[in-house]
């Protein structure tokens, strides 16, 4: 990964309307339709099937708001409200493992139906929370931050 490969900073919050209002009302930023879906996750403690929302700056740089899933890393920032630093992969799972061999902990992977993951979510002692999205998501994601509307 590059510094070139980070694309988006990460708030979880409880309430996206009105996250979404005041970014509006305070820096302009235009939003996206809300995506999400009941999703399978890998977790520490196993396999769950969570309620994962979220929506997207139109503008750059890009935001991301995420509503909040009790009792999971999807928790409001105690005082910053930096969630994570999203970054673009060309491989989730070997950059998994060289962000675990360098003392990050697994907390979340998403995967498709073969078992590939194609996000994942890491946290290391020093440093914010990572999210590594597999960069195929791309053109997908830049057509959904250009129009707002949800992908199809």
């Amino acid at each position: 990964m590059k510094p070139t490969d980070q694309f988006h900073v990460g708030l979880v919050v409880d309430d996206i309307a009105a996250a979404a209002a005041e970014l509006t009302a305070v820096f302009g930023h235009r939003w996206c339709e809300e995506l999400g879906a009941p999703a399978r996750v890998s977790l520490p403690g196993g396999d769950a099937v969570l309620d994962l929302r979220s929506t997207y700056s139109m503008s750059v740089p890009r935001v991301e708001l995420v509503r909040s899933v009790p009792g999971t890393l999807w928790q409001p920032a105690a005082d910053s409200g930096i969630h994570h630093l999203g970054y673009w992969s060309d491989d989730v799972a070997a950059d998994s493992a060289e962000l675990a061999r360098r003392g990050y902990a697994s907390e979340a992977v998403g995967r498709r139906p073969d078992g590939t993951p194609y996000w994942a979510f890491l946290h290391g002692e020093a440093g914010p929370r990572i999210e590594l999205v597999a960069r195929t998501l791309r053109p997908v994601l830049e057509r959904y931050w250009t129009t707002g509307r949800r992908p199809s």
